[in-house]
């Protein structure tokens, strides 16, 4: 279930600061630094039609990839990144540097399976999603591209909790003090207004505390 990696060639940087990444936009790439591993942070400037690409063709921040800085092959994990508010094309990426033993933290998507194997959903229930993503704290090298959850057999008033999904070794929940949901199955408005709003209550509270 983990992203196929990727390589990427970039050059390093001798400048860092505000005008330096200016310059390196100006020679349409996309300044970014390589830190983590118990190394000093290392300036480097990638293609930006590779950064562009790879941000918006989704995973981004869950896959490994390999960065050739001048020929020197470092693995990495993209951390955060940037984008233009206005024209959405990317200024500055930070990539986590990848040793054999490092563990990261990293929102994954949720996916839902057999909704038309509920019997509550049938029913005319509606799927109630508290949680698109959960956060994992797991090996670098063993990022689930996504966890399942099988909507078989769930019924009205049903509420999925973390502890429901079977989940690869290694691959920890950060919230790990309570069960958390991550969907209920509540009642239409249209069918009984009364138990949808006792139904999705529980979970707004919940979003609402983590917030």
């Amino acid at each position: 279930m983990s992203h196929d990696t990727y390589e990427l060639k970039a050059e390093s940087r001798e400048q860092v600061g505000k005008g330096s990444a200016r310059a390196v936009r100006r020679e349409g790439k996309v300044p970014a630094v390589i830190y983590g591993d118990k190394q000093p942070p290392l300036a480097i400037a990638l293609s930006y039609k590779d950064v562009f690409y790879k941000i918006h063709g989704g995973g981004f921040l869950t896959t490994v990839a390999t960065i050739d800085v001048d020929g020197k092959k470092i693995q990495v994990l993209p951390k955060d990144y940037q984008l233009d508010p206005v024209k959405d094309f990317p200024l500055h990426v930070d990539f986590l540097r990848i040793g054999k033993n490092t563990e990261v933290n990293v929102n994954v998507p949720v996916h839902f399976l057999n909704e038309e194997k509920s019997p509550g959903i049938k029913r005319g229930g509606v799927l109630n999603i508290v949680r698109h993503e959960v956060e994992f704290h797991c090996p670098a090298n063993a990022i689930p591209e996504f966890i399942e959850i099988d909507l078989t057999g769930a019924e009205i008033g049903d509420s999925i909790h973390i502890s429901a999904v079977k989940l690869p070794a290694g691959v920890k929940p950060v919230i790990s003090d309570r069960d958390f949901t991550i969907a209920t199955i509540a009642g239409s408005a249209a069918m009984k207004p009364e138990t949808e709003e006792a139904e999705a209550a529980p979970a707004a509270e919940e979003a609402e505390e983590e917030k």
